[in-house]
């Protein structure tokens, strides 16, 4: 049986939709995805993010520990602020993404559903005289995405307080008597972001104030959307363990300009002095077929590429999908073709994200 959100019984009282994603049972729609996509485009939508894991990290080294095994700039961070990093293998493959933030006595990583174990153990894995403790606090913590032009001053309103503008920068705030951390996003989905985290047991109250408030629920339909048309990959589903840091478009994961980490080696030696074999990017497709994960990219007579996510866009009116092809064919604008079951489908490489 998959595992259910905390707010699962709201949700299909509010009219949700719901399928198995991985895991877990999720709302795909509340009714009309193409209206809920509308709706994070032009005033403010609220996702239900209760199936993230969340990690604590305290103790004395715990921002140096975890500097020396992400990809990104941890040290220089001071409460309040944050990043997107990755924790790579020696090799450079992408074991997770995630996001850090910083707070005065305690480092929080929000990693990918079904990852919080795999993470802890591979961060104790690390761990030897370093003055730090782990510690899964998944199930004591809610997480909402809140999406859209309005969801700034649908925040201030509520809270008094207005999250800071820098990406992963977080305050702490009051939300109808709950605490909460309010935690710009870095544009996942193309658009202003919030990120709300508040106490389990406030779970049911912090959802009813921001949908009361006008925050409209969206499901994953509306959300896929977004997501692809801005070119997020989402661990797990277009990146894994396979994946080499350097094929995937995200420079904000990574620093240069830091020490030694797991797969830096290999980081650096692409960056210099060679490249990488195949790219994620983007393909519009004609038609109005929209192809399945694994559906192979054909050119010149032969396989350069799968497609990883594929959704029929709502901004764009066509099927659109992100694909790990071959770097010679990956240029946007070449031609290629999606093949879906006998036949295959005319398709162009586009750069991303798909949309601005």
């Amino acid at each position: 049986m998959p595992n259910r959100l905390p707010l699962h019984e709201r949700h299909l009282a509010s009219g949700a939709k719901l399928d198995t994603v991985g895991d877990w049972e999720l709302p795909l729609t509340y009714g009309d995805a193409a209206d809920e996509y509308v709706a994070a485009r032009r005033r403010a939508v609220l996702v239900d993010r209760g199936h993230y894991g969340i990690l604590e990290v305290e103790g004395r080294d715990r921002a140096t520990f975890l500097h020396a095994l992400l990809s990104n700039e941890v040290k220089a961070l001071a409460p309040g602020q944050g990043c997107a990093a990755t924790l790579l293998d020696v090799h450079g493959k992408v074991q997770v993404v995630l996001y850090v933030w910083v707070l005065d006595d305690r480092i929080l990583l929000v990693v990918p559903p079904g990852t919080a174990r795999k993470v802890l153990e591979a961060l104790d894995h690390y761990l030897f005289s370093e003055k730090v403790s782990l510690r899964d606090a998944s199930e004591e913590t809610a997480l909402f995405l809140l999406v859209g032009p309005e969801a700034w001053a649908l925040v201030e309103r509520l809270t008094g307080v207005r999250p800071p503008e820098r990406p992963w920068a977080h305050v702490a705030a009051t939300l109808d008597g709950a605490a909460v951390r309010l935690v710009t996003g870095d544009g996942e989905t193309g658009g202003a972001e919030i990120w709300c985290a508040t106490a389990a047991a406030d779970t049911a109250r912090v959802w009813a104030a921001l949908v009361d408030a006008g925050a409209r629920p969206v499901g994953l339909t509306a959300l896929e959307s977004l997501r692809i048309e801005a070119g997020t990959p989402r661990f797990g589903h277009d990146v894994d363990e396979s994946v080499l840091l350097p094929e995937i478009p995200l420079e904000r994961l990574v620093s240069y300009t830091k020490g030694c980490y797991p797969g830096q080696e290999v980081v650096v030696r692409i960056r210099d002095r060679g490249h990488v074999n195949r790219v994620l990017t983007g393909l519009v497709l004609e038609g109005d077929t929209v192809p399945a994960p694994g559906a192979e990219v054909v050119a010149d007579g032969g396989a350069v590429g799968r497609v990883t996510s594929a959704v029929r866009s709502f901004g764009l009116g066509r099927p659109i999908a992100l694909a790990f092809v071959k770097r010679q064919h990956a240029k946007p604008d070449t031609a290629v073709s999606v093949r879906v079951g006998e036949r295959t489908i005319a398709a162009r490489v586009s750069g991303l994200p798909f949309t601005r």
